[in-house]
């Protein structure tokens, strides 16, 4: 299995484990807290045959990466991120980030820049900040995350269960857009992961990204539902337009925060488009 070393922790590497396919223009998808690489499962073979070439990465922590109990920040992400962008020395990239991921686009072009990045997707965005301050009042209140980090230490699984059910809005979508086995997939992944990773990473939801937003000068496509229980459209997704410099939004109806599964044709038409490709059977 391919792995990239990021790091090491007293005698073992940090190794983060990646997946590459196909050929032609690379696309890397980023995923969301708390699952891996296989939430892409539904845009990968989208891509595929549109003649791109796919990678997608577990982030530390999570899936078949290490599980090391440091750098649970958005600069080692993106820094992880590079990491994997040099040893495949990927060029005319578009990066996609879900949720989590998509603070992994915009802090790695606000660091890096754009030389090896054509297009920057956003779905389900984080950005541009979501702790409510004395300046940044569209956000959440700070108490929020302190109970979701009590919440995670106290019963991980427990606190998993209930994270999956707002992501998919499983009250509204359980048995007919999210089936019960392709819930259950998922709460594995997210029980798999590393206990420290699965508190660490809450308050990484609080990362100001607004010092980024100036720095890109790529092209970006935000997808975002308007039903997002996670990262509520109003304080995130809505706000972007205007703090990036070549911006398109799209809004998907009653989308909640996993949409890149729920609403998958949806998301992969804006995807493709954005791109530049077509679907198979059209480009056929």
């Amino acid at each position: 299995m391919p792995y990239v070393s990021v790091g090491e922790e007293n005698s073992g590497s940090i190794d983060l484990y990646y997946e590459d396919h196909g050929s032609g223009a690379p696309v890397v998808l980023i995923h969301g807290y708390p699952l891996s690489g296989r939430a892409w499962d539904r845009q990968v073979p989208v891509l595929l045959d549109a003649h791109r070439r796919v990678i997608t990465y577990d982030r530390r922590g999570f899936g078949k990466s290490g599980q090391p109990t440091s750098g649970y920040d958005y600069d080692t992400f993106a820094a992880d991120l590079n990491a994997l962008m040099e040893k495949l020395d990927l060029y005319d990239v578009t990066l996609v980030g879900h949720s989590m991921g998509t603070g992994e686009v915009i802090r790695y072009l606000g660091t890096y820049g754009s030389a090896r990045v054509a297009k920057a997707v956003l779905v389900s965005p984080i950005p541009p900040f979501l702790l409510e301050t004395g300046d940044n009042p569209e956000g959440l209140p700070g108490e929020l995350f302190d109970g979701f980090i009590q919440t995670a230490k106290a019963d991980t699984p427990a606190w998993m269960k209930g994270f999956l059910d707002n992501f998919y809005n499983l009250d509204v979508y359980g048995g007919s857009l999210v089936s019960d086995p392709a819930f259950q997939a998922s709460l594995d992944i997210a029980n798999a992961a590393s206990a420290t990773a699965a508190v660490a990473c809450i308050p990484t939801w609080e990362t100001d990204f607004r010092r980024d937003l100036p720095k890109i000068d790529v092209p970006v496509l935000a997808v975002h539902g308007d039903a997002d229980r996670i990262l509520p459209f109003p304080n995130t997704g809505k706000r972007l337009p205007g703090l990036i410099r070549e911006m398109e939004l799209v809004v998907i109806e009653r989308g909640p925060h996993a949409i890149a599964w729920t609403h998958a044709d949806q998301v992969n038409a804006a995807l493709l488009r954005f791109v530049g490709a077509q679907p198979a059977a059209i480009a056929a």
